[in-house]
């Protein structure tokens, strides 16, 4: 798939804008401010956002969109439940640590969108959460997992998800170490 010079360019507005709203907040970063970044005036800004709430609006659809993506090629592969759960959550952490200014951006600001745009990234956030909350009711159903309260998958993706504040994609741990520290402990407190 090739993309376009209007693609390259929209994604590198996109880019810049999060790292921005990451860093100074979404109300804190203003149209100037992202237009001189990008080195680009108001018209060609405009041009490849449309508005400041459609950037933020891509920002936070994006990663959530990709995350859906990885958990509906998981199912498809009929993981052993623990594994999919696994692989859930390595996905997961080494999409926040590949897309950190994103998902902060996300997890902060995605109250700041409105009407539709709000409504489809929380839509898309809540099909998100079903697949974990589907990946524990299988591991459930065939014997491997005990019972868990519906709220445990806020707890699961809570504990994750936090990650984007000290996870260091150089550290001394990869993310998908630690997302197998995390599902050993959650794995352990669940396994029949």
């Amino acid at each position: 798939m090739t993309v376009t010079a209007f693609e390259a360019n929209r994604a590198r507005v996109i880019g810049i804008a999060a790292d921005l709203f990451a860093r100074n907040g979404y109300h804190g970063t203003g149209i100037a401010e992202l237009g001189q970044a990008a080195g680009l005036g108001r018209g060609a800004l405009y041009h490849y956002i449309g508005s400041k709430e459609a950037v933020l609006y891509a920002i936070s659809k994006e990663q959530v969109d990709k995350m859906n993506s990885y958990a509906e090629e998981l199912f498809d592969l009929g993981l052993e439940p623990e594994d999919l759960l696994r692989q859930l959550a390595r996905g997961l952490l080494r999409n926040i640590t590949e897309h950190r200014s994103e998902w902060a951006v996300f997890f902060r600001e995605h109250t700041a969108l409105t009407g539709a745009r709000r409504d489809q990234v929380i839509a898309a956030r809540e099909r998100y959460e079903s697949y974990w909350r589907q990946a524990l009711d299988n591991g459930v159903r065939v014997g491997a997992l005990r019972q868990t309260p519906r709220l445990l998958v806020k707890g699961i993706l809570g504990m994750l998800n936090y990650t984007y504040l000290w996870l260091d994609p150089h550290g001394e741990l990869t993310p998908d170490e630690v997302a197998d520290m995390f599902l050993d402990a959650l794995i352990e407190g669940i396994r029949l």
